[in-house]
Parts: structure tokens; sequence; C-alpha cells
């Protein structure tokens, strides 16, 4: 029983934290989008406008269930659900600082990349179940979009697995510390046991691995819908895409799930590549920098700054560059994308083995 309830608490403090981080991204975005349009933003509901996302979610949540009288009643209420569960099962594995993981499985990385891709089925039945010829077109456009970035992201991450020699995220994270949870496998340019600091991120200790982060980071955006490969949801062209016919707490899950995937594949590309919850300071002699802000505080700390810093870029890109033409965001895919992470995935391979003689 006690094992369930403690189980039960993870997932309320997780969903309360994606809630929280919604509010607190959509108001960031307001105010980003404001900034780089040369406006001011939401201003009216409390100060600065802070309240404005608060007082949207509340609209959102009183607003009656409304079903289109020609959708199927099933796969329309289900889509919602499946979107977000999908996304928030994703963060089952995903490590907060040393040792602080809901759930330290082997598989981790292969289990995030699994989970997250049931969010296609649940983008398919919100727009086969609307019944409408906007939401069928956005959802289709979806699946395509997903499917075909999930390689080029595969990949890359596998470039770092075929290094690291494990799909376990804890033991990705701590070979990029000040010590390698295996040393016999900690391979790069130079030893940083006892130093730490930026250089024992695997971008660093590989240098193509930053080829591969750029590839996964692009793909990503793809995965979350986010600008500049939005055409699913394009509304100069589809209205609303997928989510059309959605509202009140329904489209909130959608909406909630959109912002949750955004951290989860920032938070993805920074315990991977990034350094995860390990500090860019280094010891250097006497000043044992890494030493001193290392720890769950501080790697909870990391982890939150470095991820929230990737989701900034993310909405920066957004209001930045302007939308692609699906034949455009194929092309990317396909024809740049795909080849440079077999190329990461090739270098990695004869990396490991050069090193290893």
């Amino acid at each position: 029983m006690a094992f369930y309830l403690t189980y039960l608490i993870i997932g309320i403090v997780l969903f309360g934290f994606i809630a929280g981080f919604t509010l607190f991204a959509v108001y960031s975005e307001r105010k980003i989008a404001g900034f780089v349009q040369d406006r001011l933003g939401p201003m009216e509901t409390g100060k600065y406008g802070s309240l404005q996302t608060l007082a949207d979610i509340l609209k959102l949540i009183q607003k009656e269930f409304i079903t289109p009288s020609a959708a199927d009643n099933i796969l329309f209420a289900a889509a919602p659900v499946i979107i977000f569960v999908a996304v928030f099962l994703g963060f089952a594995v995903m490590p907060w600082a040393p040792g602080m993981a809901p759930s330290a499985l082997n598989l981790g990385l292969f289990y995030v990349l699994a989970i997250i891709s049931v969010d296609a089925i649940g983008l398919l039945m919100a727009g086969w179940g609307s019944n409408n010829k906007f939401s069928l077109l956005g959802s289709m456009r979806a699946v395509a979009q997903i499917v075909s970035y999930e390689i080029p992201a595969g990949i890359a991450l596998i470039s770092v697995v075929m290094i690291a020699q494990s799909l376990n995220l804890q033991e990705i994270a701590l070979n990029q510390g000040i010590k390698a949870a295996s040393p016999q496998l900690f391979i790069g340019l130079w030893d940083v046991s006892g130093i730490g600091g930026i250089l024992a991120w695997n971008v660093f200790q590989a240098p193509h691995l930053l080829l591969a982060y750029v590839i996964f980071f692009i793909a990503s955006l793809a995965e979350c819908n986010r600008a500049p490969f939005d055409i699913p949801e394009a509304e100069s062209e589809l209205v609303g895409g997928f989510h059309t016919e959605y509202g009140g707490l329904r489209f909130a899950f959608i909406f909630l799930a959109e912002y949750a995937m955004m951290f989860l594949v920032a938070m993805i590309g920074v315990v991977v590549f990034l350094g995860a919850w390990n500090t860019p300071l280094p010891n250097i002699g006497a000043l044992k920098l890494a030493d001193w802000t290392t720890g769950l505080v501080w790697g909870i700390f990391w982890t939150l700054s470095k991820t929230l810093l990737v989701v900034g870029v993310q909405m920066w890109i957004r209001w930045t560059l302007p939308r692609l033409r699906a034949d455009q965001l194929m092309s990317l895919c396909w024809k740049v994308l795909t080849p440079l992470a077999f190329l990461c995935m090739a270098i990695s391979g004869i990396w490991r083995v050069w090193v290893m003689v």
C-alpha cells in the first residue's frame, strides 16, 4: 500500500509542477512575443499582466463540454487524455538530481522514446474523432511530422548511447560529472575525473555530439509542433488544426501536453548532451567550485536552469522564424537531418573503437 501511495504522491507532485510550469511558460512566451514584436504583451490582469494566464485557465475550466453532433464521442473524449498521459508518463524516468528520479530504469531512454510516441495516436484520434476536415488534415500532418522526425532524433540519441554504453539516464548523467559512474566506459578527449565542469559534458567530451544535439533540438521542435514546424496547427490554413473542435478543459489538457512536451524534450537534451544536473563550474586547484555546487539541491537547480534556458530558446525561435511548407519540412528531415544523424552515429562507432584501442 505504501508503495502505491509513494508513486501517487510523486505523480501528484509532477502534475503540479507541469501545471505551474505551463502557467509560467505561457506568460513568459507572451512577454517574449511582445518583446520580439516591440509591444508590451499582457498588462491588465495582475501586475505587468502576471495573472493573465491564471485568468485564462480559470475561464477554460469553467466552460461546458461541447461535443460536435457528428463527432465520434469516444475518440473525441479520449484523445486529449491520451495526448496528455503519453507526455506525462515520459517524466517517470527523468533524473532531476543525483539519485533523484521517479524510476531509475536501465532502459530509461528507450522508455521515454517509446512512451512519447503514443502521443501521435492521440493526435490522430483527435482529428478523426472530431469529424472535421481541418482537424483531420491537422492530425495527419502532425502524425506524418512526428513519425518522420522521430528518426533523426532517435539516431542522434543513439550516438550518445554508443559512447556511454548505457540507456540508463542516471548513468549517462553521472558520466558527465566529477566522477564517472563507469570509468572504464567514460571516454572523451580529456580526463576530467575530479575536475568536472562544462568540459565533462558529452558535447565537449565528443565534439561530434554537438552536431547530434543540434539535430536533436531541431527534431524536438517538430515533435512538439513548435514553429517553424507548426503546420499541424497552422491557423491561417487549418483554423486550429487537430484541436479545432476542442474547448474548455479538453483544450486545456491538449495545451498542457504541448508545454509539458516542450519541457520534456528540452530536459532529455539536457540530460543526454548538456551535463544533466552536473555543474558547469570546474574544480581549479584549491577552488573546488564543482564540489561546492554539487548535490541534491544544486542538482535540481542546474537541471531546471538548463532546461528552462532551452525552453526559452524554443520560444525565441517561434517568434523569429517563419513557418515551413510541408515539402520543406519533409526535405529537411529526410535529406538533411537524417543523413547527418547517421553520420554522427558512424562517428560514435569509430570514436568508441578508436579510443578503446
